[in-house]
């Protein structure tokens, strides 16, 4: 009923021990109400956090260091709705949320998408029916283009240049219309995107060529409701789902360095498909030739049953939250 922005300190590294453990706990700054269900979020820049509701409102927060309090810097009421802006049980969720500072792009369940931008009043470009299904998540692809992930297992390229409002690409899952809950882009070769939904597949696309996945990864046993590539280490990629479950993907494997039997730890090897040009042309993640490599998964919370239900990565931190109302930082992701 009553929820809440909060930001925290996960500490400072300066205090970690001798083998990069970390000691202290987390620290709460600030928090500050927020109207329905966070459904997404993201920093806009340093100061600014974007928050996405489930009454259709997009947010945009404002942390003040200096006195570390969190003010409403801007909203946009009602971004998403279902009959009219104007009814007052009209909102619909808004699902996902990026930004390009200073653009934001925002998608809901209503099937629309909009384009503001942190400094303008009203949207810069709204799409009413971009799509007759609830759009889940959006990611950037370009400065110009955005990727979204629908509820029918179809994810679109979408040119914000162009003034029609029929997505330039559309691409599907074959056969089951399984609704897709995530999408990510590889950070270094654009045309490699991840997605997930509700089968707990994880689905590799070359969105240069055909419409369909290049590669469906066995993955959860429910529904992953993220997905992201390491962003400075991309052959790494991380998914977590209902299940309880968050999985390391490791597609840096060298074949001759790991023996492809159980690691302890609950550790598996799959193999995976790979292609003879020079690894570094073609990506691990769109190999085609399962003899010649291999992929590393673990399950990073192998023991854990309540959903894990977002995640985030940087550098050397993994951190992510779960229906167990709490926040967990792993430090120390490729020690």
């Amino acid at each position: 009923q009553d929820n809440r922005i909060s930001i925290w300190s996960a500490g400072d590294l300066g205090n970690a021990g001798l083998n990069g453990e970390y000691h202290g706990e987390p620290r709460l700054l600030c928090d500050i109400q927020h109207n329905g269900d966070v459904m997404d979020m993201q920093f806009l820049d340093q100061e600014r956090l974007v928050v996405a509701s489930s009454t259709g409102t997009v947010t945009i927060f404002r942390h003040h260091q200096n006195n570390q309090t969190l003010s409403a810097n801007h909203r946009w009421e009602k971004a998403h709705y279902h009959v009219d802006q104007d009814t007052s049980c009209g909102g619909a969720a808004c699902t996902g949320v990026v930004c390009s500072n200073p653009e934001i792009v925002t998608v809901g369940e209503d099937g629309r998408i909009n384009l503001f931008r942190a400094d303008q009043k009203d949207a810069v470009r709204t799409i009413d029916n971009a799509d007759s299904s609830t759009l889940h998540a959006v990611t950037f692809l370009r400065t110009t283009e955005i990727l979204t992930v629908n509820s029918i297992g179809q994810l679109k390229i979408w040119d914000l240049r162009q003034q029609r409002n029929e997505p330039s690409q559309i691409f599907s899952l074959a056969g089951d219309r399984v609704p897709l809950h995530c999408v990510d882009r590889h950070p270094n070769q654009q045309h490699i995107v991840a997605t997930g939904g509700q089968d707990g597949m994880l689905s590799i696309w070359d969105i240069r060529q055909g419409t369909m996945p290049v590669s469906l990864l066995n993955a959860h046993e429910a529904e992953m409701w993220e997905v992201h590539f390491h962003p400075s280490n991309p052959d790494h990629l991380f998914t977590c789902s209902e299940d309880g479950s968050l999985w390391h993907w490791d597609t840096s494997i060298n074949v001759s360095e790991k023996p492809s039997f159980l690691h302890p730890g609950g550790r598996s090897t799959a193999y995976l498909s790979h292609s003879t040009i020079n690894q570094s042309v073609v990506s691990a993640w769109l190999s085609n030739d399962p003899t010649k490599d291999r992929m590393e998964i673990t399950n990073l919370i192998p023991n854990q049953t309540l959903s894990v239900n977002s995640l985030d990565v940087l550098g050397p931190c993994l951190v992510y939250g779960t229906d167990a109302e709490a926040i967990y930082v792993n430090r120390q992701l490729f020690a």
